[in-house]
């Protein structure tokens, strides 16, 4: 792709195309929708987007998560969801939006990030297996997807339990499980 990409922060003016590129992303627009549900009650959120010459083709969010290990809670954030204009997928874009969000997560001092990710993708921008480590999602059945990135040495240490996400990821679960 000869065209140059820009990862910049989401501003106000971006929520429409945001929408627009989940929803064209995704089979349905339950994630368009988290993502608008989202931004309505997280503040504490990274969201950048790519954008080319007079567009923008993609979008990635990080929100934060909860590591509760039947004693006490841990903060975290985890990445979920992200997406690139279908006719700009498999260009580099995402792997750009993920090399700046995680950028992005260290220079505000977030410590570990989550995802719930694809084996192939994920380990590519040092994501490794969560489940060995003592971490699992708070849905059974997710332990091969659930990932974890140390954004800062030794702070797995110690660490284990369960990784929850935002309450609003819920009604995405029981948005694609259908009526």
């Amino acid at each position: 792709m000869a065209t140059s990409v820009s990862i910049r922060p989401e501003v106000a003016g971006d929520q429409a195309q945001v929408f627009r590129i989940h929803a064209a992303a995704f089979p349905t627009a339950a994630e368009a929708d988290l993502v608008d549900r989202l931004r309505d009650v997280v503040d504490d959120k990274v969201s950048l987007v790519a954008e080319i010459p007079g567009a923008v083709v993609g979008h990635i969010l990080f929100t934060p998560v909860t590591l509760r290990d039947g004693t006490s809670l841990h903060r975290a954030v985890g990445l979920a969801p992200m997406a690139v204009q279908p006719e700009h997928q498999r260009h580099g874009i995402g792997s750009q939006l993920v090399i700046a969000g995680l950028s992005a997560c260290s220079q505000r001092g977030d410590s570990l990030v989550f995802v719930v990710g694809h084996p192939e993708f994920s380990p590519r921008f040092g994501f490794a297996p969560a489940a060995p480590r003592g971490l699992h999602y708070i849905v059974e059945g997710f332990d091969a997807y659930l990932f974890v990135a140390e954004l800062q040495e030794g702070a797995l240490e110690g660490k284990r339990g369960w990784v929850e996400y935002h309450p609003e990821f819920d009604k995405l679960n029981n948005e694609e499980d259908g009526p």
